[in-house]
């Protein structure tokens, strides 16, 4: 029995190539191809299928959405992400709602009809740039959560490097009566009582951005 395979990509060309490249696999079968994750939640419960390429970003339902509530109501369903993008969140939202692979679509041909294969077995198949973001967050794992904004990690940093609430109000073009905000903002979130103990967690724990 061939691989029961559907695609899922709001842009129309995509499909069309995809679909061109499983007609060439034997133990591949196009199924449906569908433009966005609503589309694929109904196919779903008109067809057999084995395996999905879902892209991430699409109107009405998301890559991410679509896997979860495909994987809830089928979970013999293999969903593999197929998309352009690299961010972290994209990455850690669809494989913690169920997707078994990650790839990018620069991915050659024989390597994406392995990853259905592989797919179909139960085995993950993950872009050198997923395997970067899964190993990134199992080493900050264990690091205190101290809920930083990003305005508020450049503040830290500018602090960390010995800058006074002047300076740091130049370098971020806002007023001091900000910079002054968002160091208590920072000294209360790190639970320290001086810039200098701010500085040592900053470095302790990895936090600035430079």
């Amino acid at each position: 029995m061939p691989i029961r395979v559907m695609i899922v990509d709001d842009h129309a060309v995509v499909r069309s190539g995809l679909a061109t490249f499983l007609m060439v696999h034997d133990d591949l079968e196009l199924v449906a191809d569908v433009g966005s994750g609503r589309e694929a939640l109904r196919v779903c419960q008109e067809k057999e299928i084995d395996v999905i390429l879902m892209d991430l970003v699409m109107p009405e339902m998301d890559g991410a959405s679509a896997t979860q509530a495909i994987k809830e109501a089928f979970p013999h369903i293999q969903v593999i992400a197929l998309t352009s993008f690299r961010e972290a969140e994209l990455i850690q939202g669809v494989l913690k709602a169920g997707a078994i692979s990650y790839l990018l679509k620069d991915v050659s041909a024989d390597k994406l009809a392995e990853a259905i294969r592989a797919a179909h077995r139960g085995q993950a198949t993950l872009a050198p740039e997923a395997t970067q973001v899964l190993i990134r967050a199992a080493t900050n794992s264990n690091r205190p959560d101290y809920d930083l904004t990003p305005r508020e990690i450049d503040v830290l940093t500018l602090m960390s490097q010995g800058l006074s609430n002047p300076q740091i109000a130049e370098k971020l073009i806002v007023s001091q009566s900000t910079v002054k905000f968002h160091v208590s903002s920072v000294l209360s979130k790190l639970g320290v009582s001086s810039r200098t103990e701010a500085a040592a967690v900053a470095i302790q724990q990895r936090l600035t951005s430079g």
